[in-house]
């Protein structure tokens, strides 16, 4: 089985932290958002992947490499001109009478992959939210098959969206989709929408299903990731490491990465700790906290504190981004 994955997006609703990392390399639950992404395809058996990298695409492909047994391709999307525009640039690699998965780089989900891969049609998977208009909207016939599709509508026809999960049963017809909305310049809200494409492929008879999952978690935002972090710990997904543990508190459930000092703290609820940090005398509650950071003398909740980052002083809300100190003595 392959699959595409595209991960060239800025994530600039993540800043400070996208200034020196990609959004798919920020740490939730113990290891970057595409590690979790990846075990997944590793349990399932993908083989092969296409990763349409962008900003900080070095990162990305050492970080797979270093990580990951697949087989990866790496092309690169020189202008964000749409999702649909970065998949079609897997073609080289795709183009062919086979099925092709397609995940989006920033979400983690919790799903019945081996049952969606299993159909012999062509799977989307959806979930219910309130407000579809900022999403891929789906449209369900009285058979259970897709009827249409409308990306970020005005006026949804339902309040099921796409949620970044795509399992398609013939990647020669998409492709050829895609080439059909790029030569003929057909872009919704300026951009080369693969929901645009998709919908194509109903007109030409292809059956898709929409496939419902319960767990998906954006990290698009500081917020949402946090959420993310606290609903993958609570699913116990993390991993700890030994740490240095000096009269201190671990409340459960956190991640807790290799050689991590803590000393005289309390940790947790929810809180992951990266490789390398230290935290002394400090009280650290619903936050995530990258590598070879540093806390000292502090209170902090729902705080992301980056790479390298050093936090001295007292209690506060905190989104630090990489090499930075904050004194609040």
């Amino acid at each position: 089985m392959k699959a595409i994955i595209p991960v060239a997006g800025i994530g600039t609703r993540l800043r400070p932290h996208t200034h020196t990392a990609p959004k798919v390399l920020l740490p939730v639950a113990g290891q970057p958002i595409l590690g979790h992404i990846l075990q997944e395809l590793e349990r399932v058996g993908v083989t092969e992947i296409t990763f349409i990298i962008g900003y900080r695409g070095d990162q990305v492909r050492e970080y797979v490499n270093g990580s990951f047994r697949f087989k990866a391709n790496y092309v690169v999307q020189p202008e964000m001109l749409g999702l649909g525009h970065a998949i079609s640039l897997a073609k080289p690699y795709h183009d062919a009478d086979e099925p092709v998965l397609i995940i989006l780089g920033d979400t983690i989900f919790k799903a019945d992959l081996p049952g969606l891969l299993a159909s012999r049609d062509s799977l989307l998977a959806v979930k219910e939210v309130e407000d579809p208009r900022r999403f891929g909207v789906v449209e369900v016939a009285g058979d259970g098959t897709i009827r249409r599709l409308v990306e970020k509508p005005s006026h949804p026809p339902s309040n099921l969206v796409i949620v970044g999960i795509y399992f398609l049963r013939d990647a020669r017809l998409l492709f050829r989709c895609l080439d059909r909305l790029i030569a003929g310049n057909i872009r919704t809200k300026n951009e080369y929408q693969l929901t645009d494409a998709l919908q194509m492929m109903l007109e030409a008879g292809h059956v898709m299903r929409p496939f419902p999952i319960e767990g998906w978690h954006d990290c698009g935002k500081r917020e949402t990731l946090l959420e993310t972090n606290r609903a993958l710990l609570d699913l116990g997904v993390a991993t700890n490491q030994p740490a240095r543990l000096h009269h201190s508190v671990i409340i459960p459930p956190v991640a807790i990465g290799e050689n991590v000092t803590i000393e005289r703290s309390i940790i947790g609820p929810h809180v992951s700790v990266s490789s390398g940090s230290v935290v002394r005398n400090s009280v650290i509650v619903d936050s995530i906290i990258a590598a070879s950071a540093s806390v000292e003398n502090a209170v902090l909740r729902s705080s992301v504190i980056f790479d390298n980052a050093r936090v001295l002083g007292r209690q506060a809300v905190l989104n630090v981004g990489d090499a930075s100190e904050i004194d609040m003595s």
